[in-house]
């Protein structure tokens, strides 16, 4: 499929964009397996046959997604790391960063944690590849942050922990609710510093 992207001009590639997006929303809506390349081609406003020049089965169209998605979030994200001055800062960049990201692309993230396992083989080891990559990044920081001192096995526990929450908070938060996307990411921030104490109101406020 990657070779196959690289002979299609812009047009072509935003219309698979049209039916990736389509189809993110649908595997929101009902479901991966439940979706079929008649609803998609519906909801894209395009043929089946349409489909069928740009992807060769529903697998394809999921990959697309999911290997977009994480393009998305590996992108760049090492350089701007570059310009955040130390390893306390940067985990809080990269909290309200990935935080930032699914927001915008809920359907394709969601897709992504609910949805990969039902990709090929091939296609998943390559997705899964990138999910290490981006998850390695966090515990490179981590490690900074504790001073080289931690078992690499219990940064990983903790990474791990982190995106649990980060990608939880997208099931319940409204963007339009009271509280910002970047005040929760600050909450997240204080609880993983100093723990939900923190938020205690002090004895002299009560």
């Amino acid at each position: 499929m990657k070779s196959r992207l690289k002979h299609l001009n812009e047009k072509e590639l935003n219309k698979m964009c049209v039916i990736g997006k389509a189809a993110a929303k649908l595997f929101d809506e009902k479901g991966y397996l439940e979706t079929s390349l008649k609803d998609i081609s519906i909801a894209a406003k395009i043929s089946k046959g349409g489909i069928y020049h740009y992807f060769s089965n529903k697998h394809e169209i999921l990959y697309f997604i999911l290997d977009n998605y994480m393009d998305l979030l590996l992108g760049g994200i090492e350089e701007e790391l570059k310009e955040v001055a130390d390893s306390a800062s940067k985990i809080q960049f990269i909290m309200f960063r990935h935080l930032k990201l699914y927001n915008r692309k809920v359907p394709e993230a969601k897709a992504l944690l609910i949805e990969a396992h039902n990709l090929p083989p091939k296609y998943f080891r390559s997705i899964a590849e990138k999910e290490k990559r981006y998850a390695q990044i966090l515990i490179d920081v981590l490690s900074d942050f504790f001073e080289s001192s931690m078992q690499i096995d219990k940064l990983k526990a903790i990474s791990f922990t982190l995106f649990g929450m980060f990608n939880s908070i997208m099931y319940w938060f409204n963007p339009k609710g009271p509280v910002t996307l970047e005040e929760l990411s600050k909450i997240v921030y204080d609880i993983f510093l100093k723990g939900a104490s923190c938020y205690k109101p002090s004895k002299e406020k009560l």
